[in-house]
């Protein structure tokens, strides 16, 4: 049985708005006095949440609540959520770079952290220094390091600068030994924050290839913070969701990926059409609701691009139609530009029968839609497509948002609104 090698119980951390510390002598008194009586701490009965888009009146706000989780040797667990939601506070106090006000971490092994460019760095030491200082701080002998220090360098890419003075060094170069150095030295658990994000596309897809070896083949545990939705589904085993301090969602990666997606979704999704007053055709059929599915099945309003995409078609049918039905679909951008378009026809598809069962579903395998926000239109028609012929014919009916994704697998997003990908390979 996989033993839990992390656990956090009822984490929470208040800070003070506007200054360091309780911020006076009155305060700092009234915390040391109701914990000389043995009482709770009074100032945990106030603060506002963690929402920073609301002005606060009050002058705690609590960055994070009540955390509960705990991690199996061996899982990559990936923390998500937007800006400001407390994910880099989570991280330092698993890191043990600041204490939690209340609830307790219990950890096995050592933690090696990469929060934030040159993380536990003397900037005005070299590179190699770097590394012998960084590998007494996690505990190992300089033997260990010495060990390691060729791997170390090598993957870092370093190698030209490594005796120079790390303040010389790029930020993206800053990173790449940092996370060669938290990688090498063998911690049971290595903390990465969004910073991976610093270097080129090489060094991310590198830096992510020996996160899963760690992982998969030494079976040390990661923590995983990154707003590349993509990264954290192929990379992590779980995801927590965080927002506004709170812990609202923890299942397997992809789960955790598409929760996060449908809060944050911003597009105006219509999937109920009942009330859609401007539609053409004669009405016979119409189409009720749209809606998008991933490959677990689970719905979703947006998708990462090249990524399994299911769209539903549901209809309700008023009157009985005897002639031969086609669908057609076409998706645009922003711009009005036509970037897809589905046809049934052309595929010498017989949707007749789908369309009596109440729905049909396409389901598109590796979606080629670039990064960004399409509008959905539809035509059901009898016989042929001509407008005389329209049952049922909306724009607009649907709004999917796509998020740029690792679509050729190789470490870097691709670019959004420009054309639609192809799929090919290079002979």
């Amino acid at each position: 049985m996989t033993k839990t090698i992390l656990k956090a119980e009822n984490i929470s951390k208040q800070y003070r708005l506007g200054t360091v510390g309780t911020g006076t002598l009155r305060d700092d008194f009234k915390r040391n006095w109701a914990r000389l009586r043995g009482k709770e701490d009074p100032f945990l009965k106030v603060g506002a949440v963690n929402d920073r888009s609301q002005k606060s009146t009050e002058d705690y706000v609590w960055a994070l609540r009540e955390i509960n989780f705990e991690v199996k040797q061996g899982e990559v667990l990936g923390i998500i959520g937007k800006n400001g939601a407390g994910k880099s506070t989570l991280l330092k106090i698993l890191s043990r770079v600041t204490a939690p006000t209340t609830g307790l971490i219990k950890s096995r092994g050592r933690i090696a952290s990469l929060l934030e460019v040159g993380t536990g760095f003397n900037h005005e030491l070299t590179g190699r220094e770097n590394i012998y200082l960084n590998g007494a701080i996690l505990g190992m002998t300089k033997a260990e390091i010495s060990s390691k220090l060729d791997e170390i360098i090598d993957f870092s890419g370093c190698e030209r600068y490594i005796d120079t003075p790390t303040k010389r060094y790029s930020s993206g170069m800053t990173v790449r030994l940092a996370f060669a150095v938290a990688a090498f030295l063998e911690p049971e658990i290595l903390v990465v924050d969004e910073v991976l994000a610093v270097g080129d596309a090489e060094f991310q897809k590198k830096a992510i290839g020996k996160m899963q070896d760690i992982s998969q083949g030494e079976g040390r545990t990661v923590l995983f913070v990154s707003h590349n939705m993509s990264s954290v589904r192929s990379l992590c085993t779980r995801g927590i969701v965080l927002e506004n301090g709170y812990g609202v969602f923890e299942s397997d990666a992809t789960e955790a990926v598409n929760y996060y997606l449908r809060a944050n979704d911003t597009s105006k999704s219509e999937t109920d059409l009942y009330s859609r007053e401007d539609r053409t055709g004669n009405g016979k059929i119409i189409v009720s609701k749209i809606e998008t599915y991933s490959k677990n099945g689970s719905k979703i309003d947006s998708v990462i691009s090249g990524d399994f995409l299911k769209i539903r078609f549901s209809f309700e049918i008023r009157e009985k139609i005897g002639a031969k039905l086609i669908l057609g679909f076409a998706l645009r951008d922003q711009n009005e530009e036509l970037k897809a378009m589905v046809v049934t026809d052309e595929m010498g598809a017989d949707i007749d029968d789908f369309v009596k069962r109440g729905f049909i579903d396409f389901d598109i395998e590796k979606l080629s839609l670039r990064g960004g926000l399409y509008n959905l239109q539809f035509t059901l028609s009898e016989k042929t497509t001509s407008k005389e012929n329209h049952i049922d014919y909306l724009e607009k009916a649907f709004y999917l948002k796509v998020l740029e994704g690792d679509f050729y697998k190789v470490g870097k997003l691709n670019r959004a609104y420009t054309a639609v990908i192809l799929p090919f390979s290079i002979v």
